[in-house]
């Protein structure tokens, strides 16, 4: 499927000096990242906050993409519509695509309080956007005439209600302006297990218009949660379905989290209760983002190659945090010991579908079988921290010489040894302390 980056963290572009121009800064990354083997971007809310300096998760204006003079400033956090525009084309020639991140379960901001017809609690329902468009009032949140409440709430702000005819089709709007007008490719939707699933199928599955035909954006939802509760809202969306969407993979995080920060983690567990495990096709995984990443009881701490060398070998969708990349020295840029050579390597032979050759509690040998022009490889993960460990495993290539183009240690960087298969396939694949080896065929 490619690779995705996550293109920002959280309170960036102040961390950075670059309140108002992050696209900008984004943008003059874009011809490296393209040649890393990067194939898509997911860029913060695009919208205006309920105040300008936000991450924009307390969407106020839709449609200003920083172009109204309102909550503060012209600008939004990361810049003016006219740097978006410029970051998405820009994305595109580079043969990029762009996912918009929209927040359509609750809003905040607004420029009045109301009283409720139904209840007579005075909340802050009143919109009027500079932009014109959607302007709400109470008739647009919970409670309201079509429903009392729907799945969940967030952080007390107002609760759309998508029910509502006038706020669902003024969403089906706003996300096909996105797609037609403003040009990004896909969606991730956040916080769905506030609305009904319903709502992220009706966008999913609407005919985009591009270039003289239709088109389908890419989808994926963070329903952070279990993965029963993921795996359910995955089967709802999807049901009688021509644009299935995806999922972040949250079990799989925890386990990888446990990989990296836990002492003694087994190994044969790693992908047990996982999207990954249910649905390979539909998971999105993913190290750490902008939410796990502030707190160290979500946040992925010590030894995080090896969960980047999990999710860039494995089938799914990986996501890479930009903040992993670029501020904690993990992409190690031409050297085979980083993310950098892992996303080259998951775009040249991470095709077809995954199995596990060997598994203890220290020790996890793991095969992709190949698919059209990605011939596949063989991951072999070391969780002891005193010595290197492998194991004589059965691959399907035969007479064949295995080359490690990615590797990393805790405590030994040095290149493993190039292996030849026998005529059954089979070779003595090996990885340094507490750390990988990917091998793949010459």
């Amino acid at each position: 499927m490619g690779v995705l980056l996550q293109t920002f963290y959280w309170d960036c572009p102040t961390k950075e000096g670059r309140e108002a121009a992050w696209w900008d800064f984004v943008v003059g990354q874009l011809p490296q990242l393209a040649r890393d083997g990067f194939t898509a971007l997911w860029l913060p809310p695009c919208s205006k906050a309920a105040e300008w300096n936000s991450m924009g998760y307390d969407p106020y204006d839709y449609y200003d993409l920083g172009e109204f003079d309102q909550k503060g400033r012209k600008e939004t956090f990361f810049g003016s519509k006219p740097a978006l525009l410029h970051l998405i084309s820009s994305a595109h020639a580079n043969k990029l695509q762009v996912y918009a991140d929209v927040v359509l379960n609750h809003n905040s901001g607004a420029d009045a309080q109301e009283e409720n017809q139904l209840d007579h609690i005075m909340r802050w329902t009143k919109f009027n956007p500079s932009s014109g468009k959607f302007p709400r009032d109470w008739t647009c949140f919970h409670p309201s005439t079509y429903e009392t409440m729907d799945d969940e709430t967030f952080g007390g702000m107002p609760d759309l209600c998508h029910r509502a005819p006038d706020v669902y089709k003024a969403l089906m709007d706003y996300t096909r302006w996105l797609v037609e007008n403003i040009g990004f490719d896909g969606f991730r939707f956040d916080f769905v297990k506030g609305y009904g699933s319903w709502m992220v199928k009706g966008i999913a599955e609407y005919r985009y218009q591009r270039a003289g035909g239709f088109y389908k954006p890419f989808c994926v939802g963070e329903c952070w949660d279990s993965d029963r509760t993921i795996d359910d809202w995955l089967n709802a969306v999807n049901s009688f379905m021509d644009n299935p969407v995806s999922a972040f993979d949250f079990p799989l995080h925890y386990n990888l989290k446990n990989l990296c920060d836990s002492f003694g983690f087994n190994l044969q567990t790693l992908t047990n209760g996982t999207v990954l495990q249910s649905y390979p096709d539909r998971a999105t995984t993913f190290v750490d983002n902008h939410d796990t990443a502030t707190d160290p009881n979500n946040a992925v701490v010590n030894d995080k190659l090896l969960a980047y060398a999990v999710i860039l070998t494995h089938e799914g969708y990986p996501s890479v945090f930009w903040q992993d990349y670029f501020n904690f020295g993990l992409s190690a840029r031409n050297t085979p010991n980083g993310i950098a050579a892992l996303v080259s390597a998951h775009e040249k032979y991470a095709g077809g579908a995954s199995s596990v050759l060997y598994a203890d509690h220290d020790l996890y040998i793991m095969q992709r079988g190949g698919y059209g022009g990605q011939p596949g490889l063989v991951l072999v993960l070391n969780n002891r921290g005193d010595d290197w460990n492998g194991k004589t495993v059965s691959t399907q290539w035969a007479s064949r010489r295995l080359q490690p183009i990615a590797w990393w240690g805790q405590s030994d960087t040095s290149r493993p040894n190039e292996k030849w298969t026998d005529m059954n396939g089979s070779a003595d694949l090996w990885a340094a302390p507490r750390g990988y080896a990917m091998y793949v065929p010459a």
